[in-house]
């Protein structure tokens, strides 16, 4: 039976604990069936009506799957006894490779985060991996996948130790006094699933389906689904109740299922959600199959985004994303804190911004932006009817019954919810349609600025203020050009003039 072996001395290059096999192996096996999942599922049908494949037995193409399973099970295991790591004074040491060996050197002021994880699989053996971020290119992260969670803290502890004269605010992480300061609730997590934007659930239901119907629409037509769901609803096509009754069936089905998906993806993402409050930092911790433990240090926060929208906001809940110089788009998602009330949200934004305040005079932008959103609106209607008219015939008209009214809300709620206030240390920018969307970030940590203006808004002197940080980019749209200017060199001359790092 393969044990965990905790570590105590980092200095000596060492291997993880042999579970590493299984996770790597596990790991591996599962991008290779995803890959070729659409092969494997065409495959599967194939032997259900067939009982065989491209002229294949079951049992030759059980004997292909065994064989691919054991070259697997090898990479694995030199991947295993080729990955070591150690800790020198200032830098990681990390060697790995097969059959060309790589010898990564990291030095500790370059790495911008360390966090815990735990996927379903390492959870059955009692292991957890540690992530190493830096700032670089795509390939910035390293894990290492098994490890025992005291080895794997004190080794975070050892990484953000850069010297024991100037140690970094987060060699405090292992030894400071937590508190919990928020603990989500099951019934939380339901109204945060039910309250969320769906559109984008819906769109990736949708692309799913469309997907399958496009690589087995022949095994589907087989299925006669069409007939049956208008042997429920009794359609009749030559009457337009029976026409706006189809139409009403396949908006409903879709909200119901885009409704599941997100309170189900709720639930697992965050579940047993925690923010635990030290001294110096905020610990996030959360997930069902994928758990994880991640640290915030206002040091090394670029951004920080709130939202809500009218029905979270009846009960109570808002959500904040803290954007982090680090290029791992899938990370990102993790520094994410659901069903939070006003006042928790707060009470964040005050341990991680030093001197924030929101009482401030807030801008808007011109009236031009108004004609931006109701173009959006016009191009969206375009596209939706043309969609609608392929999928469901000439008799569709009626869509536009309903866009109209959304197009209005949208220029409107669009127009309101945008706003801009700037002071000598904070930038904060409103927006948002269905969402209310908070952006605030620190001037000094500013990398970039600059104006963006088109042909036809020159002829009216309107510019968009772009602003951009080590995480994300930010804008300010649609202003006067004298007042874009203005804001380009005051942020400009902060920039220049504060004696402050940006991270």
């Amino acid at each position: 039976m393969l044990e965990s072996m905790e570590i105590s001395d980092f200095s000596q290059p060492a291997r993880q604990s042999a579970k590493g096999i299984i996770i790597i192996f596990g790991f591996n096996t599962f991008k290779f069936f995803k890959k070729f999942f659409v092969l494997f599922l065409a495959l599967g049908l194939s032997l259900m009506k067939k009982k065989t494949f491209a002229s294949l037995s079951p049992t030759i193409i059980i004997l292909i799957v065994a064989g691919i399973l054991i070259v697997l099970l090898l990479f694995a295991i030199l991947k295993y006894l080729n990955f070591r790591f150690h800790i020198s004074k200032d830098d990681f040491h990390l060697s790995t490779g097969i059959f060309n060996k790589d010898n990564t050197i990291i030095p500790k002021s370059k790495i911008q985060n360390v966090y815990v994880k735990q996927n379903f699989l390492q959870q059955l053996i009692n292991v957890v991996s540690l992530n190493i971020e830096t700032a670089g290119d795509n390939k910035s992260e390293i894990e290492i996948s098994a490890l025992d969670k005291s080895t794997a803290l004190l080794l975070k502890k050892e990484l953000f130790n850069k010297n024991e004269a100037n140690a970094d605010s987060d060699s405090t992480l292992v030894n400071e006094q937590k508190t919990v300061f928020f603990k989500v609730s099951p019934k939380r997590l339901l109204l945060e699933g039910v309250s969320q934007n769906h559109l984008k659930s819906f769109a990736i239901i949708a692309s799913f389906v469309f997907g399958l119907y496009y690589e087995f629409k022949d095994y589907i037509k087989d299925l006669k689904i069409r007939e049956r769901i208008e042997g429920v609803i009794q359609l009749d096509e030559a009457t337009l109740f029976g026409i706006f009754l189809t139409n009403l069936f396949i908006v409903v089905l879709a909200i119901l299922f885009s409704l599941v998906f997100s309170v189900i993806k709720t639930f697992i993402t965050n579940f047993n959600l925690q923010v635990v409050e030290n001294q110096k930092t905020i610990e996030i911790n959360k997930g069902l199959f994928n758990k994880i433990s991640l640290s915030l240090t206002p040091s090394r926060i670029q951004n920080i985004v709130i939202k809500t929208n009218r029905l979270k906001q009846y009960f109570g809940l808002h959500t904040m994303s803290v954007k982090q110089a680090m290029v791992n788009a899938k990370q990102k998602k993790n520094f994410v804190i659901i069903a939070l009330e006003k006042n928790q949200v707060n009470h964040l934004i005050d341990k991680l911004l030093e001197n924030y305040t929101s009482h401030l005079e807030a801008y808007k932008p011109a009236y031009y932006y108004k004609r931006i959103l109701g173009l959006d609106m016009l191009i969206t209607a375009v596209i939706a009817n043309g969609i609608a008219h392929l999928i469901f015939g000439s008799n569709v008209w009626w869509i536009n019954l309903i866009l109209v009214p959304l197009a209005i809300l949208y220029v409107y709620y669009g127009f309101k919810k945008a706003y801009y206030k700037i002071d000598d240390e904070f930038v904060t920018i409103g927006g948002g349609v269905i969402d209310t969307t908070t952006n605030i970030l620190e001037i000094h940590k500013i990398q970039a600025v600059k104006l963006k203006q088109t042909i036809f808004q020159k002829r009216r002197q309107i510019t968009s203020v772009i602003i951009s940080t080590a995480s994300k980019s930010v804008k300010i749209p649609y202003i006067k050009e004298s007042e874009a200017k203005s804001i380009y060199d005051f942020l400009l001359y902060k920039v220049e003039s504060q004696d402050k790092d940006w991270m």
